[in-house]
């Protein structure tokens, strides 16, 4: 009797020690980085978008030869960030499109087309992989040179929260300390990205069911961290800088995650057409949303339920075909 079955109720505690991982991390590494002396520039690459969840499962799942999962995991991902996150936010309050969030997303969309055409053909390899990490620091220093100080994206807030407590401090922190926070946070991520990306493998080990359930159900598992995020900033008043930075994770994850999850192996998958409609339909997701800022400058709860509401509908062009 097969017991694969059994790693199915793993994707659940995996997927939160993920993101206890990626929080544990991030929340420490500003401190790090600051007590060891790290350039703001190399800060800004490090942090500026980041998306450890989605990172640590592409690594996982490259590592253990399922590139399906790693594609499909950065494409369900980005789906999720602009359907559910920013659709979830906006239905709690109107979400502000400043100066800031339409460069990051008029930027964002085409170094994310760019990111497509490198996995259409269902084959990543090293040099694209390089190229995609070279389009990342692009991305980032065209959005400092425009705005003359470092992107405002993802975990760059847990930079500057961190340079604030310091100064409270009067520069006393204890880098040991804070390490051994960024050292287990890593121990998290990684474990966590291990069990999920095994049991996804072990529950699905056909390649076009693999890419189904990580551009489904892994891609909003490791996206959720940005709904509550977005949720919780539309409770608070929804500042443009937590907008910026849902939007800015959209390149990361088409540059960054998937280019150095080729770096260390090239990603390739039987069935690229699977990743066709799909990357279509996240490049779409992204276009809706900045559509729906254009009038009025933000995006309000009609337009959060029109983004919501989407989603389903995604889920459906995936499944359907197969159950027809």
């Amino acid at each position: 009797m097969s017991f694969d079955w059994l790693w199915s109720l793993l994707i659940l505690p995996a997927v939160a020690l993920i993101v206890w991982g990626a929080e544990t991390f991030a929340h420490h590494i500003g401190k790090v980085s600051l007590g060891l002396g790290l350039s703001s520039f190399a800060l800004a690459l490090l942090l500026a978008g980041a998306e450890p969840e989605e990172l640590a499962t592409a690594i996982a799942a490259t590592w253990r030869e399922v590139p399906a999962i790693a594609l499909g995991d950065a494409i369900g991902a980005n789906i999720a960030i602009c359907l559910v996150a920013l659709g979830v936010g906006a239905i709690f309050t109107p979400l502000p499109f400043s100066k800031k969030v339409w460069l990051y997303g008029l930027l964002g969309l085409p170094v994310s087309t760019i990111g497509v055409l490198a996995i259409w053909d269902g084959l990543v390899t090293r040099l694209e992989g390089v190229l995609l990490v070279l389009l990342y620091v692009l991305y980032v220093g065209l959005i400092w040179w425009q705005e003359k100080e470092p992107p405002a994206l993802g975990e760059i807030e847990e930079f500057l929260e961190a340079e604030a407590e310091i100064q409270e401090q009067k520069g006393q922190l204890a880098v040991g300390k804070e390490l051994l926070y960024v050292f287990w946070g890593l121990v998290g991520m990684t474990i966590g990205s291990i069990l999920l990306v095994e049991g996804v493998r072990r529950i699905a080990p056909v390649e076009a069911t693999q890419t189904l359930v990580s551009l489904s159900l892994v891609g909003f598992a490791t996206a959720f961290e940005l709904v509550v995020l977005c949720w919780s900033a539309a409770r608070k008043g929804a500042t443009d800088v937590v907008i910026a930075g849902v939007v800015g994770s959209f390149a990361y994850n088409m540059t960054m995650t998937v280019g150095l999850a080729a770096l260390l192996r090239p990603l390739q998958i039987e069935e690229g057409t699977l990743l066709h409609r799909p990357s279509i339909i996240m490049l779409a997701a992204l276009g809706l949303a900045l559509l729906l800022a254009v009038r009025t400058g933000k995006i309000d709860r009609g337009g959060g339920f029109i983004l919501l509401a989407s989603y389903p509908l995604f889920l459906a062009s995936l499944f359907l075909p197969r159950l027809s």
